[in-house]
């Protein structure tokens, strides 16, 4: 408060209160006229006494001031200097000061609404849950340890067995937020599939608003996949849409090797988009695709500008398909329906079917609806608190590993349980890395190091 009393005039400030300063060199010349604000401790974003100066844009005049604060005795903060002191000083914890390099580095909406959850605390709150279920198995086992000859006896073994199941199931339920984080931090593979010259390019440049791919009337154009990120509205994470090279039997080296890649997206893939241009053509696409990916399928009879009609299931004839284009053996098996039985007897699956022309934008609206639907269907509880690091899920995988390596010796009753305590004290050490619950320096270091300088 010292410095910036040196610099800033009229000082003392009221706390909390935009004033209108002038802001004086060493010299006493004036160098702006900023709006300033001032925290007192611990009522700011650090805990700590903070003065903030919002001065006039440009190089000079902020350059100015900064140069007369440190003149003053002040020094230029390390990156991620003030959200680091907001967690020695207990303002947030350490995931909740991740989630703020994730809100800087948003490149989504998805992600934006994440960070923002993780800032509230959200994944911080299911952690602190999911320790305290720890703890509390850890305190029937040391009540074992330490009074085995109390009057009510020693703690049964299925009660301290229950406590570490219930406390396995919400381990689970962070986990499995960890795959929907990665979906909000990669993207979901939105896969445009089908013979070459359907106009695959076309409809990926449609989608993406812009011309991305190469469009030729040349079969084979596009030898490589391509990608481009979109974000239709009500998409649960960013889609990542995937242009691929036309499927086809071909003797052609690199066009081969193209292939192989589209086979490799498919199998990765959250959605597939089959596309042709007829009913027969979508049927083909269909059943190209089918055998190489388990995401749900929709598909896509493009160029509709050329024609007056709409695609439909009844373009999909029984003529275009035959029972393995559809049904697995397993699936054959487990459904009772025999690889002999006529087409004609077995429903087809559902396929959503939606005819779009990338010329007219006729379509595309309906089909960027399509596949958020899709790829919602398999991801519904996006909107709770995910794991969107690397370093979280790292410790989430140690806590599974230590609690599993507990129960599984707690069953077989082969070690001590002052032994196999250490287990359930090892997961909760995993934990208490997360939110920065022990003293971790060097997991400090990791994490700040990355913010920019001045958060």
């Amino acid at each position: 408060m010292a410095i910036a009393g040196a610099v800033l005039r009229p000082w003392p400030l009221t706390a909390r209160r935009a004033t209108r300063c002038a802001a004086v060199d060493a010299a006493g010349r004036l160098l702006d006229r900023p709006v300033v604000i001032a925290y007192d401790a611990p009522r700011s974003y650090t805990g700590d006494p903070v003065v903030e100066i919002a001065t006039h844009g440009g190089t000079i005049v902020p350059t100015s001031i900064v140069a007369a604060l440190v003149a003053a005795g002040a020094r230029p903060a390390t990156p991620g200097e003030f959200t680091r002191r907001a967690v020695l000083n207990g303002r947030m914890d350490l995931a909740q000061a991740e989630a703020i390099g994730d809100l800087i580095d948003a490149r989504s909406a998805a992600m934006q609404r994440s960070a923002l959850n993780q800032l509230d605390g959200g994944l911080s709150r299911r952690v602190h849950a999911l320790r305290e279920a720890l703890v509390a198995l850890e305190a029937l086992l040391a009540y074992d340890i330490d009074f085995p000859e109390e009057d009510d006896g020693p703690i049964p073994p299925e009660r301290v067995a229950t406590a570490a199941e219930q406390a396995a199931h919400l381990l689970e339920s962070l986990m499995d937020a960890g795959a929907a984080g990665e979906l909000v931090r990669e993207g979901a593979i939105a896969v445009i599939a089908g013979a070459p010259n359907v106009g695959k390019s076309s409809l990926f440049n449609a989608l993406l608003g812009r011309a991305r791919a190469l469009v030729t009337d040349q079969p084979g154009t596009t030898r490589d996949a391509i990608e481009a990120v979109i974000e239709p509205a009500g998409a649960p994470a960013p889609i990542r849409l995937v242009d691929t090279a036309g499927l086809r039997e071909s003797s052609d080296a690199v066009e081969r090797l193209g292939i192989e890649v589209s086979l490799t997206y498919l199998g990765a893939a959250h959605a597939v988009l089959a596309c042709g241009e007829t009913g027969a053509g979508v049927a083909d696409a269909i059943a190209r695709v089918r055998p190489h990916t388990t995401a749900p399928i929709i598909g896509v009879r493009t160029k509709c500008d050329l024609t007056n009609s709409d695609l439909t299931n009844s373009d999909l004839t029984n003529s275009d398909f035959t029972n393995s284009d559809f049904t697995p053996e397993s699936e054959r098996d487990r459904d009772g329906i025999p690889a002999a039985v006529p087409l004609a007897a077995v429903p087809l699956p559902a396929v959503p079917l939606v005819s779009v022309s990338a010329e007219s934008g006729a379509g595309l609206s309906e089909l960027a609806d399509t596949l958020v639907a899709a790829i919602g269907r398999q991801h519904p509880a996006l909107d709770v608190p995910v794991v969107l690091r690397a370093r979280h899920h790292h410790a989430l995988t140690r806590a599974a590993h230590e609690l599993a390596s507990f129960r599984t010796t707690w069953a077989a009753q082969t070690i001590p349980t002052i032994v196999a305590a250490v287990h359930v004290r090892s997961a909760i050490a995993a934990l208490d890395e997360i939110v920065g619950v022990i003293g971790i320096d060097d997991v400090l270091d990791r994490v700040f190091r990355e913010f920019c300088v001045g958060k």
